[in-house]
């Protein structure tokens, strides 16, 4: 196992109607800027829940957040925070809503152009203080409720920011609250955090058998229940467990000691900025083909893969891992989601200009062991349209 350091301080209140205690977790008192999306937390009703439970409070409303989260509309509500003296942020939403306001917490600390936060990826940020955060959280993918980090679209490109200083102060997780989510939100949702574990534990082994056991969980987890709470929406033991597999696939448990593998990721951020096709989308079309043309480094893990998560265990090595993937890619199309990068617009001709776009973002060195250069990128591509 790697050296590794893990710190998490976010307090986690989980459950069935949890909304009234937020009374005891925001600042009596305080001038609270509550962030939200479009209009579903007000259609819903949780909005005025959320504002409810907050007596004594003055409260200020910023909503518009966009599903992937532009700088210029954070930047909107970084004037109110200074205009109004905010002293407190409370986010209500998805991941998207929740990024953006961590965003905000540390562009309205920072004395320099906010744009600067964007260039420093997973490496700290020049802000030495931050607003305290809040999370409502409305839609189980991401884990921004128990992580650092967030990523910003700006200009035509997707950035990761993050800072310790960002950590959710608490986060409310109210599976009832994501019952009138759309299914196709769900199944992003499911695929999210699906592809969020795989990415931290099909890279090399390393003898991190708590965190690729705590992995292979979630993942069979997911696999029983991925179906089960899109078409029940209101099982509420089916949609607790994506819930906080969600939650436990990103909030730095899984990773801790392990290598990671980050490639579908940063690519399938360059598909969303540049087709505006749904981040899980992406991830679904490429994930299969990452494994598929980088089967020779992941061997020993797409083996271990295949064994634990899907049962699979005749046949020779590379019949095991082409069936995995079959698995895999299977799973995600019985979700409703295709696979297949030319089902979403993308054209073969247009696969220069991704390539592109991940050389100028600095992308030339993807995965675990930065052996995915631009060619290789290419071939994963290639791959990902299908036939």
């Amino acid at each position: 196992m790697q050296n590794f350091d893990y710190y998490n301080p976010t307090h986690i209140v989980f459950g069935k109607d949890r909304l009234a205690e937020l009374d005891e977790l925001v600042p009596k008192k305080s001038r609270v800027l509550v962030l939200y999306g479009g209009g579903s937390v007000k259609k819903f009703g949780t909005l005025e829940k959320v504002i409810q439970a907050l007596p004594g409070r003055e409260i200020i409303e910023f909503g518009g957040i966009e599903p992937n989260p532009k700088f210029t509309t954070l930047m909107k509500a970084v004037e109110v925070v200074k205009a109004q003296n905010v002293e407190f942020l409370l986010a209500v939403g998805g991941g998207s809503v929740m990024d953006g306001t961590k965003f905000v917490s540390l562009a309205a600390n920072h004395d320099g152009d906010a744009q600067e936060l964007l260039k420093c990826g997973f490496g700290p940020v020049p802000v030495e203080k931050a607003h305290p955060i809040g999370m409502v959280v409305t839609l189980p993918a991401t884990g921004s409720e128990m992580n650092s980090g967030g990523v910003i679209s700006h200009d035509g490109g997707k950035y990761v920011v993050g800072s310790p200083l960002v950590f959710p102060k608490f986060s409310i997780l109210d599976p009832t609250l994501t019952y009138t989510l759309p299914g196709k939100q769900v199944a992003n949702g499911v695929i999210d955090t699906f592809i969020h574990t795989v990415e931290q534990y099909v890279t090399f082994p390393v003898d991190g058998r708590f965190q690729d056991r705590t992995a292979e969980g979630i993942l069979r987890t997911l696999l029983e229940i991925g179906q089960k709470t899109l078409e029940n929406p209101t099982d509420y033991d089916a949609r607790a467990n994506l819930v906080w597999c969600a939650t436990n696939a990103l909030n730095g448990l899984i990773c801790a000691g392990v290598p990671q593998d980050w490639t579908t990721h940063m690519i399938g951020h360059e598909l969303t900025a540049m087709f505006g096709i749904d981040h899980a989308q992406t991830l679904a079309a490429l994930q299969p083909s990452v494994w598929t043309v980088r089967k020779g480094p992941k061997r020993e893990k797409l083996l271990q893969y295949a064994e634990r998560v899907w049962d699979i265990t005749e046949g020779d090595e590379a019949a095991r891992i082409d069936l995995a993937i079959e698995k895999t890619r299977g799973f995600f199309e019985s979700l409703g989601v295709s696979t297949r990068l030319r089902s979403y617009g993308v054209t073969d001709e247009k696969i220069d200009d991704i390539v592109t776009a991940l050389e100028e973002h600095g992308l030339t060195a993807l995965s675990e062991t930065g052996e995915v250069t631009l060619e290789v990128s290419r071939k994963i591509l290639e791959h990902a349209m299908g036939d």
